[in-house]
């Protein structure tokens, strides 16, 4: 049985329960979770890991899917995690988020926010929910939307309670709540996001009523402290800092901790001058009032779009054989810095590196790095062993990207958006990522910011790997690594637990329990998904779950679960060396325009080495002309040297007919570097 209700454009779809399920005991969010999974990430300090060990790593090899919701539509993604409270399991798939019952997969109430204006004289319909879920306290259920709002609905009956627009009065396209608000004290704080430029934000709410309490930039104005970090010019309007994530909480002491967003523009460092705080930072703010109580900075004046990209972990560090409150950042390069929580001063080593120095830039001469510790992503110098694709090279870390050398490809920041977990058990952090490299390209507009010329690099998807590594926080050395082929999906992040196990969902639609200790593969189950979620973990009338939110649904796994496997999904990325759209034309330009893909208003760069289009199909006998629509000199060759149109001034023609049928790739002569293809039939 269904009904309907609708409040300002939104509807809500309720149904009663088949089997009513005990309320189980309460949990405190500031531990670590037990019985349920009180908060997103397990806890208020986002370790993610569980106290339940009725399964472990003796009994895991009896888990099995005990049940599977119904089909989400739209799916969810690899960022989707659930709240599981009262025997209830919440959480979103945009644009709707869920009430479900934890033991039969069944929907209880089906909030949509909806699309469109609303009626009359009431505000705009709601954005979508964020991808990764909903804070549940005060008998309210708390989310972030895309459109920059907060809403608050009935735990019990998905009713609005409140409905909060916290984003600047002046809307601009970009502008978005992306993750979970976090709740303590009484205040609901949640990020504001944009890769316009726009500055990251952090807001506090009274939790009851949805009134602002108080606000948080994460680029100071003048005059406040940090901003002689800025150069004395508006840049400081428009740097960046976004919030993309989740925060943690300390109730006891009285802060929030959050992970501050990369610099705007992403490759441009030229117009603001020195460290620029607050961005790339693990931040403390006082939870009552938003005072910045301290911060560390882990990347200096960001130009590589290298913002902290997973979520604060609060842990017991041992220092000295001293137990520390201590709160852990891992940087997108897979370096971990574990802190004081109350003072923001390291725990560990610190060291100032010299790193590349470009001029032009403005780049910091020295970064930080966590003396002993190791990264789970390869460094340049392994890269540079690989097998690249010719006419390339291989850069650094920290590496400005320059116009100058347009040919080099990047190790990429690869720690990002998968939250990591910690278990005190082993005292091992396990963080998940991407390892790969990218063809990042500067336009001499330092506001064109484009990631898409990787799609350019043939093969480059070869080398493409995702890991999940081991870190112990004792002593900053890799205790494990593995690596998994990335597919479709992102990386999802893991969870760990007391049962001597790690849970993850890997692109190929596996989910895996991996030895905390070890790393070895001890179960695995086919959810016929490329986008899973990270894992939570709960005790229903004495049985231990395991629930996964898939792009399909939600599957939850207890011993002796008797569901089974689905088929794999389809292949995710393609392994051919050229990929993207095919042209049916014999006409090819040598040049490409290009158009900006962030939120900074059309830009477009004219690329010299992206041959228009990029694959080409044309039947036997046609003839292929070339023309030169750029600068340059180019002179297209075959990548075997059989033919050449010869050198093509600007403005110039050249052609080549193809007899045989097959497949044939070329260069440009002058620039090895730009690829493309011809496909004859």
């Amino acid at each position: 049985m269904t009904h309907h209700l609708r409040w300002i454009g939104v509807a809500v779809v309720a149904a009663f329960l088949v089997s009513p399920v005990p309320v189980s005991v309460q949990s405190d969010p500031r531990m670590p979770a037990g019985k349920e999974w009180p908060s997103l990430m397990g806890d208020w300090g986002n370790t993610r890991y569980s106290t339940l060990s009725q399964i472990n790593t003796q009994t895991v090899s009896r888990l099995g899917a005990a049940w599977m919701s119904p089909r989400l539509t739209p799916p969810a993604n690899s960022r989707a995690m659930s709240v599981v409270k009262d025997g209830m399991m919440f959480f979103t798939a945009p644009p709707n988020i869920y009430k479900i019952n934890a033991k039969t997969g069944e929907t209880v109430w089906k909030f949509e926010t909806g699309g469109g204006r609303g009626r009359g004289d009431g505000p705009p319909a709601m954005g979508s929910p964020n991808r990764e879920g909903v804070v549940v306290a005060d008998g309210l259920v708390i989310a972030g939307l895309g459109d920059s709002r907060v809403i608050a609905l009935r735990e019990a009956t998905g009713e609005l309670a409140w409905n909060q627009y916290v984003g600047d009065k002046a809307r601009d396209k970009g502008q978005v709540i992306s993750a979970a608000p976090v709740y303590a004290g009484g205040i609901v704080s949640v990020g504001l996001s944009a890769d316009n430029g726009w500055r990251g934000q952090i807001v506090g709410l009274d939790a009851k009523t949805g009134r602002e309490v108080w606000r948080w930039f994460a680029v100071p104005a003048p005059g406040e402290p940090g901003s002689e970090s800025w150069p004395k010019t508006a840049q400081w309007k428009f740097g960046g800092g976004a919030m993309w994530l989740v925060g943690a909480a300390d109730p006891d002491a009285g802060l929030v901790y959050y992970v501050t967003g990369n610099g705007v523009p992403q490759l441009s460092g030229e117009f603001r001058t020195g460290d620029n705080l607050y961005l790339c930072s693990i931040v403390a703010l006082d939870m009552k009032t938003g005072k910045l109580k301290w911060h560390f900075q882990t990347i200096r004046h960001d130009i590589w779009e290298a913002d902290m990209s997973i979520s604060p972990v609060l842990f017991e560090a041992q220092v000295d054989g001293r137990p520390r409150k201590a709160v852990a950042g891992i940087r997108p390069d897979g370096y971990l810095f574990i802190l004081d929580r109350e003072t923001g001063k390291p725990l560990q080593k610190i060291e100032d590196r010299a790193v590349p120095q470009d001029a032009f830039q403005k780049t910091a001469s020295k970064q930080p790095y966590p003396v002993g510790f190791e990264s789970p992503l390869n460094d340049c110098d392994w890269w540079r062993k690989q097998r690249i694709p010719s006419g390339f090279e291989v850069g650094c870390y920290y590496t400005a990207v320059s116009t100058d050398k347009p040919n080099l490809l990047f190790p990429y920041y690869g720690m990002r958006v998968a939250p990591m977990s910690y278990s005190p058990q082993t005292g091992y952090f396990y963080a998940a990522g991407e390892r790969s490299l990218k063809w990042l390209r500067r336009s001499e507009d330092p506001y064109f910011f484009s990631n898409a010329f990787s799609n350019r690099v043939p093969g480059l998807n070869d080398l493409t790997m995702g890991v999940i590594g081991a870190i112990d926080s004792k002593t900053g050395k890799l205790a494990w690594k593995k690596e998994f082929k990335l597919g479709a999906g992102r990386p999802a992040g893991t969870m760990a637990t007391a049962g001597g196990l790690v849970f993850h969902t890997t692109p190929d639609g596996n989910f895996n329990a991996y030895d905390a200790k070890t790393g070895n593969v001890l179960w695995q189950f086919q959810t016929g998904s490329t986008a899973g979620g990270p894992a939570a973990s709960f005790e229903i009338d004495g049985d231990q779950y395991i629930a996964v939110i898939t792009s399909a649904n939600v599957v939850a796994f207890k011993l002796g679960g008797t569901l089974k496997p689905q088929n794999p999904p389809s292949a995710g990325r393609p392994t051919e060396a050229f990929v993207g759209q095919i042209a049916d034309t014999r006409q090819i330009e040598t040049a490409s325009l290009v158009r900006d893909n962030a939120f900074t208003g059309a830009r477009y760069m004219t690329d010299e080495f992206a041959f228009n289009p990029y694959r080409a199909k044309v039947k036997a006998g046609t003839q292929v002309t070339w023309r030169n629509n750029g600068r340059l000199v180019h002179t297209v060759v075959a990548q075997d040297g059989s033919w050449t149109t010869g050198p093509l001034d600007p403005a110039g023609v050249g052609g080549v007919t193809f007899d045989k049928p097959g497949t044939y790739t070329y260069i440009c002569k002058e620039h090895p570097w730009a690829y493309a293809q011809i496909i004859v039939e």
